[in-house]
């Protein structure tokens, strides 16, 4: 039983909310490609929409390119120490990292090698989207289209795992930018690996740089807790919902899995039907909870919230101290690329904040240990 939920300080209310009501609906880190939605778990760092891109080198059609063959199988990775479960998260007693879409400016978004460079940095948990492909699998990408960070173009709902594998996801990432797709081609770090033109690390293989399934990311890092976001709403997201909890069940995750959504509705489906799995609410719940203090679902805990939008801020003291009373933790996920980096991490963690959901996993790691050693 959570306890009494205190209301959030007057004087910072007003702002606070209208600030989170924007950011919630208008940021672009986790809404869907219409501009119409935006999710709870995280924010790319160009804070725009997921248009497409102005260049004329991008791909125009969704021939997939046949997959190399790796003659190197992949196997889990070793299971280092982690919090095997979201309670265990949750009573480390000190922040945590979390990285936002596999860090998605520091290493190609959604790839299992920027998951596998996540982990090697120190994350405490991953975070990630997942939608349904044409032929009912769990991709684990941020767009409802595969255009803005892979080779190809079209929407994941049309395409099955087939078409979406071969296309090169790191494609468009730069270290500069991680969706320009107007920069020199020499700048695109990871560009080939996975067609086979160009060698991969040391360690992966061409197949870490393609988007996967929820399954493999799971086959691959079996330990490491997870912060997922539905993508979508309505009956597309409730079938993704219907799966994810399947999976989450069949693979022994459940337990330490966060699930989110920015559509209410899509977060209490999934509750109904997997109540064991913890849930963070969204949009409507968390501006509900801003702006008069109306009390967050029983056994919601996270609430997961971008920092400021427009000038305006979202996260502050107040809202922090009132969050934490109430028996709550915030994880923030920054929407503004001025706010990835390690001195605002700090500054986060300096108002209390619970979790960091980031681009940038190894400064954040960072930020933490100073922070605690700061502390002790």
């Amino acid at each position: 039983m959570l306890h009494p939920r205190p209301r959030p300080a007057r004087r910072a209310a007003g702002r606070i909310a209208l600030a989170l009501t924007a950011a919630l609906v208008a940021v672009a880190g986790c809404s869907d490609d219409s501009g119409s939605e935006a999710a709870t778990t995280g924010a790319p760092s160009t804070a725009g929409t997921t248009t497409e891109p102005g260049s004329t080198d991008a791909p125009t059609t969704t021939a997939p390119v046949p997959a190399p063959v790796t003659d190197t199988p992949t196997t889990p990775e070793p299971a280092p120490e982690y919090a095997a479960t979201v309670d265990e998260l949750l009573a480390l007693g000190r922040p945590i990292v979390l990285a936002h879409t596999a860090g998605e400016d520091e290493f190609p978004a959604s790839t299992l090698f920027a998951f596998g460079e996540s982990v090697k940095a120190g994350v405490d948990m991953l975070d990630l989207n997942v939608l349904l492909t044409a032929d009912g699998q769990l991709l684990v990408q941020h767009d409802d289209t595969v255009d803005r960070n892979t080779s190809g173009t079209g929407a994941v709902a049309d395409l099955t795992y087939d078409d979406i594998s071969p296309l090169d996801a790191a494609y468009w990432f730069t270290s500069a930018c991680s969706d320009c797709h107007d920069r020199p081609d020499d700048e695109y770090l990871y560009r080939g690996i996975r067609t086979g033109a160009v060698p991969p690390p040391e360690g992966y293989t061409a197949d870490d740089f393609a988007l996967p399934t929820l399954t493999m990311l799971i086959e691959r890092f079996p330990t490491i807790p997870l912060n997922i976001e539905i993508k979508g709403s309505g009956d597309v997201a409730r079938a993704a919902a219907d799966v994810l909890a399947d999976v989450l069940e069949n693979t022994g995750r459940a337990a330490a899995s966060v699930v989110a959504s920015f559509d209410d509705e899509i977060v209490s489906y999934f509750h109904s039907i997997a109540p064991g799995i913890e849930v963070s609410p969204g949009l409507g719940v968390l501006t509900a909870w801003v702006l008069d203090g109306t009390a967050v679902p029983d056994g919601m805990r996270i609430l997961q919230l971008p920092p400021v939008y427009g000038g305006l801020t979202v996260i502050s003291p107040e809202l922090v101290a009132a969050s934490t009373a109430a028996g709550y933790v915030i994880w923030v996920w920054p929407n503004d690329r001025d706010l990835e980096n390690q001195d605002a991490y700090g500054d986060f963690l300096d108002q209390g904040i619970q979790g960091l959901n980031i681009n940038f996993p190894a400064q954040g790691v960072q930020a933490v240990e100073e922070y605690l050693a700061a502390q002790a």
